[in-house]
Parts: C-alpha cells; sequence; structure tokens
C-alpha cells in the first residue's frame, strides 16, 4: 500500500541577484511530502518572458532566472504554486522586487583613537538588496558587498583631493549609482590677514574653517612666540567645532606685535594661516620742561614742582610721568668731644632708579611730591606722556631752598616804627603844648620866642605921653599869641644927665578856666624916675 502526504506549511519564495546583481533569480521551495509537490511560478511577467526564462527544477524546488536588461519592472509581484495530491487544494507564496528608495550615501569618519579614517557607503532598502563596492585612488578600493560598505584607511593615508567613489547596483536597473567622496585638508580663513591696533587696545583674531564634511581636530592659536595660546589674563579664547576667536589684552607695540598662527588638521591633513598684528604707537607727545623746582619749607620734606609744555597746539597727551630719583645724602654735622670743629661726613653717592609718579591729568602743571627724607638731595624731571607713548625727559632738576626774604618783615618793622614814632612825637607835642606854663623853657626850645619877641610892647614916659595924647595906653595883645607878651626895659637915653630908675610893673591877667590855649592877654607897664 502507497500512503501520500503533503509537505509541511506551504511554499517558500524569494527573489536573489544574479549574475553580479544583472539578472533576478525567483527561488521557490516546498520540500517533505510524498511524492515531491508540484511547483510553478506564475504571472503575466512570467508569461511575458517565458521564452527566455531560464526554468530549473528539483524534487522541492523550482528556480526561475529572469533575463538582465531591466526588462523587469520595479515594484513586480511573483507567485509560486504548489500542488500536491494529498491536498485538494493548492497552496501558493509571492514575493516582490522593488529598488532601494533613496539614494546611496557615503560619508567619512575618525576613530576616536586617530588611528583609522572610515569611508562608509550606504544603499538601504530594496529587494533584492544592493551591491556596494569603493574605488579608490592608487588602489585603495574594496569589492563589493551588499547594502554596506565601509573603505578603512589609516589616519592621514589619504590622498587629498583626489576622489573615493562608492558605486551601488541593482538588478533592476541597468546603470549603476554613484556617491563620491573628495577628501581633503582643512581649509581655513580669516577676516583680516593684517591686523593693525593702537598700542594699549585689545583686538580680536578671527579664525574659520571653510565648508568641509570632514571632521577636523580643534582649532589651535598660537602668539607671536610660537606657543600654544590658552585662556589666560593676557588671551581670551572663543571657540566653536567651525571656529576660533583669540583676543589679545591691553596690548603692546614690543611684546604682542608680530605673526600670529591659527591651525587645524584632519584625517588628509593639516592647514595653518597667519595672521600679522602690528601694534601702533601713538604720537610722541610734545616736551615738558621744569620751570620751577622748590622745596616748600625749611624742612625739605616736601617739594613743589611747575612745568610747561612746549607746542601744546602741535601734539597731544594724556598725562605725565613725574619722576625723582636719591641723588646724594649729606649727614647733619658732628662735633668731636676734644675739638669744637665740625667735620662734615663724606658724601653718600645713590643708586640712579627713578621713582615715578603718574599724574593722569593732561591739564595739571603744578605738583607737590611729598614724605623725601630731608637729607638728601634728589633730582626732578617730568615726562609727558600720550596713551602708551612715552615722550622725552626733561633735563633733571634739584629743588632749590626757599628763599628767606627780609625785606618785607624789615619794611613793615620799619613802618611800624615810624608809624610808633609819629604817634609818640605828637602825644608829647600835645602834651608840651598844654602844660607849657609848666614847662616854658622847654615850650621856647621847641617852638622858639617868636611869640614873645615879636609881639613885646615896652612902653617908655616918653611913649606913654606921646600914647595917653593919642588916646591912653595901649594894651598890647595878641589873640593869636600862644604865650604871655612881656615888655623888657630899655636902655636910657644918654641925653639924660640925670641917672634914672626903672620900675617894672607887670599886670597879667590869669587865663580863663575854658581852653588851655586859648590866648592870654599881659599888659606890662615900665616907669622911669630920675634920682
Amino acid at each position: 500500500m502507497t500512503v501520500y502526504y503533503p509537505p509541511d506549511g506551504s511554499p517558500s519564495c524569494s527573489v536573489e541577484p544574479a549574475l553580479n546583481h544583472t539578472s533576478l533569480r525567483l527561488l521557490c521551495s516546498w520540500p517533505g511530502g510524498f511524492p515531491s509537490p508540484s511547483l510553478h511560478w506564475t504571472g503575466d511577467l512570467i508569461q511575458d518572458q517565458s521564452n527566455t526564462a531560464q526554468l530549473t527544477s528539483s524534487a522541492s524546488s523550482t528556480t526561475i532566472m529572469l533575463p538582465s536588461g531591466g526588462l523587469t519592472s520595479n515594484n513586480s509581484l511573483f507567485t509560486c504554486l504548489g500542488s500536491h495530491p494529498a491536498l485538494k487544494q493548492s497552496t501558493q507564496c509571492s514575493t516582490r522586487t522593488y529598488i532601494p528608495p533613496a539614494e546611496p550615501l557615503c560619508f567619512a569618519y575618525v576613530t576616536k583613537d586617530k588611528q583609522y579614517l572610515m569611508l562608509s557607503c550606504s544603499w538601504e532598502g530594496g529587494a533584492p538588496k544592493a551591491l556596494v563596492w569603493w574605488e579608490g585612488p592608487e588602489g585603495q578600493s574594496k569589492g563589493g558587498e551588499q547594502t554596506f560598505n565601509i573603505l578603512i584607511l589609516h589616519y592621514g593615508t589619504a590622498r587629498s583631493g583626489k576622489p573615493y567613489t562608492c558605486h551601488a547596483k541593482h538588478p533592476l536597473l541597468v546603470q549603476t549609482k554613484t556617491c563620491r567622496l573628495t577628501l581633503e585638508a582643512p581649509v581655513l580663513q580669516t577676516q583680516r590677514r593684517v591686523v593693525s591696533v593702537y598700542e594699549g587696545s585689545d583686538v580680536q583674531l578671527t579664525c574659520s574653517l571653510r565648508d568641509n564634511y570632514l571632521p577636523v581636530n580643534e582649532i589651535t592659536w598660537f602668539n607671536n612666540q610660537g606657543v600654544g595660546v590658552q585662556d589666560t589674563s593676557k588671551y581670551m579664547l572663543l571657540r566653536t567645532s567651525a571656529w576660533a576667536n583669540l583676543t589679545v589684552r591691553d596690548t603692546d607695540e614690543t611684546q604682542d606685535s608680530g605673526e600670529y598662527r591659527c591651525s587645524t588638521s584632519n584625517a588628509v591633513g593639516g592647514t595653518e594661516i597667519n595672521i600679522t598684528l602690528v601694534i601702533k604707537k601713538y604720537p610722541m607727545p610734545p616736551n615738558a620742561t621744569l620751570v620751577r623746582v622748590m622745596y616748600t619749607s625749611r624742612q625739605r620734606n616736601e617739594v613743589e614742582l611747575e612745568w610747561v609744555v612746549e607746542n601744546e597746539e602741535a601734539g597731544s597727551w594724556t598725562g605725565f610721568f613725574l619722576e625723582h630719583r636719591w641723588l646724594s645724602e649729606r649727614p647733619r654735622r658732628k662735633g668731636s668731644g676734644n675739638d669744637s670743629s665740625s667735620e662734615r661726613m663724606e658724601e653718600k653717592v645713590g643708586p640712579v632708579v627713578w621713582y615715578r609718579n603718574i599724574l593722569q591729568d593732561p591739564a595739571v602743571r603744578i605738583y607737590t611730591v611729598g614724605s623725601l627724607t630731608p637729607t638728601v638731595t634728589y633730582q626732578f624731571r617730568i615726562i609727558p606722556v600720550n596713551h602708551r607713548t612715552v615722550g622725552h625727559p626733561s633735563t633733571p632738576k634739584k629743588p632749590a631752598e626757599p628763599s628767606y626774604n627780609v625785606y618785607p618783615a624789615v619794611i613793615g618793622a620799619a613802618i611800624g616804627g615810624m608809624l610808633f614814632a609819629a604817634i609818640l612825637t605828637v602825644l608829647l607835642l600835645m602834651y608840651i603844648i598844654r602844660n607849657r606854663n609848666n614847662n616854658p623853657r622847654l615850650h621856647d626850645l621847641l617852638f622858639g620866642r617868636q611869640h614873645s619877641q615879636s609881639r613885646e610892647n615896652i612902653n617908655f614916659p616918653e611913649d606913654e605921653v606921646v600914647s595917653k595924647s593919642e588916646g591912653g595906653i595901649e594894651e598890647i595883645g595878641g589873640s593869636s599869641s600862644l604865650g604871655p607878651a612881656m615888655a623888657l626895659p630899655r636902655a636910657s637915653s644918654p641925653l639924660t644927665s640925670s641917672p634914672v630908675s626903672a620900675t617894672l610893673t607887670t599886670t597879667s591877667q590869669a587865663p580863663p578856666s575854658g581852653d588851655d590855649n586859648e590866648p592870654v592877654s599881659v599888659t606890662i607897664t615900665v616907669k622911669a624916675t630920675g634920682s
């Protein structure tokens, strides 16, 4: 007795590339069962190509080869029918073929240890899988693989500027697709190759990476001494993956001028770009001259200085350096115990170090330097400054001793003495005048005898007779006289033979009780008698 039994399950269908991905091979298998199942492909495409298709059959599978040339359309469906005597109905399986939806993708990357450069190519999707392979310069190629293909190069061995091409082939397409990588060393660019600023300013140097697909190392800056730059008080770095800017703070003409270098590299090679930094000095300031250097007191611990600026309209300045140095020291004299003569110690010569006072006000012209040693001799000089540009120093000068001018004191004392003497004299005169009766001789000595002699009036007998005939006795007195009028006896006439005796009678009127300076009227009568 013969027993028939079908294979397990249902037929299995698949599509594979053939003839180096130029044709399609349809596989249908259904193993097992007794007797072997019957398998055959159906569909319009199969019927249309029945004359050119190559059919291969076995006990449990069947294979059909579709010709190349792109005759098979995209997204085609193929069905495999399986039948068995033990089954009332036939069973089937289907497979579909289609082109990958996207385009091949190529990219490069570097391993973390920077030992290898990886060139990757992929064309995902589709049925059957596409075939991809690499072709590079100088034999740097790799055979085909399905869907993915990675070309591994040692770091730094890639050929700069040479294309690396990835080819992708699918059986449904006649032409292969490609993607290309052209490996290049990085290219740096900057906004300005020569940067110039004035001394003391901050300046920024720029460095950026031109568009490049290949990853690069970090952009590095080197200063004008060729030393790698890091963030310090002098330099400040701002960077991203595509650019790096260097800021030089507080530029100095002697320290910061020169060539700065921006550098980077990748797996293909390295590159750098030089940027010239020019630090310009401000114009020279006009010269300044010290016109007065003098101690402010006899203690010699402060010096007042005054200066002038030449050609102020022609130049500019922002301040001054007022410098002084310790020139020599003359210690105080010391006397010996047995000898009274003094002995001066030898002078000590000081170092030629200038100590600086910074004056930031350009309008200042007078300045006082304090805290000086009285026994030390100093020199001073003034230096104009225009930002960082230092002008020429003036001729050093020693401070002069303060002049002790006695003329104002002498003149003041003389004027004071004169005023005192004048006041004393006036008071003395007033005293003498008010007390002229008590001190008549002193009064006459100072004022003379004009009041007593020029206005004297002496009456003789003959004069009296004449006077009586003319109206009586004449009274002698003057309202303007300061003293009493006195009449002295006149000598007797030689014509008179008889001796004459004179009797002097003085009649004085006491001064009134009023002012002592009012005139006094005095009448003197002289009588002559013969013996």
